[in-house]
């Protein structure tokens, strides 16, 4: 789904542009001029506030002619200045056609441009919200299907789009479509490795720089799902999904065909209905209960881990989304830096799961935030002509916020019980869609102030590292299960030991150097190793 979440940055691509001469303006008429187009063009087109390049919204009343002398000293702030009545002309080596040229997304429309990816995160987060409703009651395999469906027919019909409001609409429902595939692709799809998306972010770069059209562009990115809806209907079902639907039979026969193709048809005759229930007895358990995400927030522990994680979750998503949907502003090629940008995504997993094993959870997590808050914020102060430097620090920056997002997966899941596990990833992985539509949104303060949307950036790095300083630390202790474990272990209040283990010994179980030990442990043992010859195999 990489290529559908950064496609705006080549989509929407900002061309070179200037304002429109008239007609008896134009420079095919003024060829007879020996002297650069460029050079020129100072007599139509006013110099920005930076004085380094020619004003993109502005042209002169009348052409000021004295202007192209070697030795001109005229006060250009005093001449007279419009805005662009006749539209305006872009330049064709970067992009051949953009939804920006197209529907003139520049000056005071600029923020339209932005305001096409954030209603595309817009349909992603709808989606989430709506399959996966969709998903719990249909199935995993039924949805996927239909997203798959959605995606191609739907992304390719958006190159067809006569008008901008069109074109957005098209892309918030390839949005949803998206959240359908990420929500029910990982449930089903065996073959598929992480790193996929980077891969697939460096096969975008060169696409575009190859098509440079928005429409091909859009075409080409959406087409291959028409192909993998036709693949989808060899997806099985998700056999946890049938086990909690008390389908348990045909999620029986759907392993046993997993272990068919997978080359293991020795254990079919150990994967029974007893080993399977045995197996995924927490999850039944966790179905028939009825938590909702105020229980995120009902008790001392759950409430402190849930505020921390929303605001860790929301502040990677913000920052990551605005370093990679702003690609222009580094004075690099735009397709170079895509490829540099999803090149370093793979150090960045390397070193959080380095960080993972040997800092622990609260410190990687923390570290990452604040390093590329700093890396943000060092940026600002470097001159823009200096792009090497600027590019480098970007790709660090880039790099720490991929990492962080490595950690919070990881850590939130071991954060949060496994009774209300699902509930929780639901709230904090909503928090980052909401992230990832406010990103694009900021960078329109880039017009009030240039290093403002940066500060935004960094701030909520800066904000939410000092949140994740509050998390507690996971390494090398059990999960919790229910939460009764989290209060006990995280929310700083002591358990009653003495009743919990009277209750265990009226049950039939005792405490023997630390551990649980049942009446019925040999046939709980037998059970144990069922499961390890059984489902666990495959």
């Amino acid at each position: 789904m990489a290529s559908q979440n950064l496609l705006n940055n080549f989509v929407s691509g900002i061309p070179t542009h200037h304002c429109t001469l008239l007609a008896n303006q134009s420079l095919y008429n003024l060829s007879h001029y020996q002297m650069d187009e460029k050079q020129l063009l100072k007599a139509f087109i006013p110099p920005d506030s930076s004085g380094n390049r020619l004003d993109r919204c502005r042209r002169y009343v009348e052409p000021q002619w004295q202007l192209l002398a070697a030795n001109s000293s005229a006060n250009v702030s005093q001449l007279q200045t419009e805005g662009c009545m006749d539209g305006w002309t872009f330049d064709r080596s970067e992009f051949y056609a953009t939804t920006v040229s197209e529907w003139d997304l520049v000056c005071s429309l600029r923020p339209l441009k932005q305001m096409i990816q954030t209603i595309y995160m817009g349909g992603v987060l709808t989606g989430a919200i709506i399959y996966g409703g969709l998903s719990d009651r249909f199935g995993r395999r039924s949805v996927l299907i239909w997203s798959y469906l959605q995606l191609g027919v739907l992304g390719c019909s958006s190159a067809l789009s006569p008008s901008y409001s069109t074109y957005c609409v098209f892309r918030f429902l390839s949005g949803m479509a998206v959240s359908g595939v990420i929500l029910n692709g990982v449930s089903l799809s065996t073959c598929l490795p992480v790193c996929l998306s980077v891969y697939v972010s460096m096969i975008l770069a060169g696409l575009a720089y190859w098509l440079r059209d928005w429409r091909k562009l859009q075409v080409i990115t959406s087409a291959p799902h028409l192909l993998f809806f036709a693949y989808s209907w060899w997806y099985s079902e998700s056999a946890r999904w049938l086990v909690l639907k008390q389908r348990s039979e045909e999620a029986l026969k759907t392993l046993h065909r997993v272990a068919r193709i997978n080359g293991k048809p020795e254990i079919i005759d150990k994967l029974t209905l007893e080993v399977l229930h045995s197996h995924m007895n927490k999850e039944i358990e966790s179905s028939r209960s009825s938590f909702t995400m105020y229980d995120l927030l009902r008790t001392r522990g759950m409430r402190r881990i849930s505020i921390c994680l929303i605001a860790v979750w929301f502040s990677t998503s913000f920052a990551y989304y605005g370093l990679a949907m702003d690609l222009q502003k580094f004075g690099v090629s735009i397709y170079l830096m895509q490829i540099i940008f999803a090149a370093v995504d793979f150090p960045a997993k390397l070193l959080a799961l380095g960080m993972l094993s040997y800092l622990g959870r609260r410190v990687s997590q923390a570290v990452c935030l604040f390093l590329s808050a700093l890396i943000i914020f060092a940026n600002i102060l470097v001159p823009a002509d200096m792009q090497t430097l600027r590019t480098t620090l970007a790709c660090l920056g880039k790099g720490f916020t991929s990492a962080s997002f490595t950690t919070v997966y990881l850590y939130t899941g071991e954060l949060y019980p496994t009774i209300i596990r699902q509930t929780g990833m639901g709230l904090v992985s909503t928090m980052a869609r909401i992230g990832s539509m406010a990103a694009p949104a900021v960078l329109i303060l880039d017009e009030v102030l240039p290093a403002l949307p940066s500060v935004v950036y960094g701030g909520a790095a800066v904000l939410a590292g000092g949140f994740a300083c509050f998390l507690p630390e996971t390494l090398n202790v059990p999960l919790p299960d229910t939460i009764e474990d989290v209060e006990e272990k995280w929310s700083g209040r002591s358990a009653t030991h003495q009743q919990k283990e009277g209750i265990c010994l009226k049950e039939g179980v005792a405490f023997e150097d630390d551990q649980v030990v049942s009446k019925d442990s040999m046939t709980l043992k037998e059970l144990k190793e069922a499961e390890g010859t059984g489902l666990n195999a495959l």
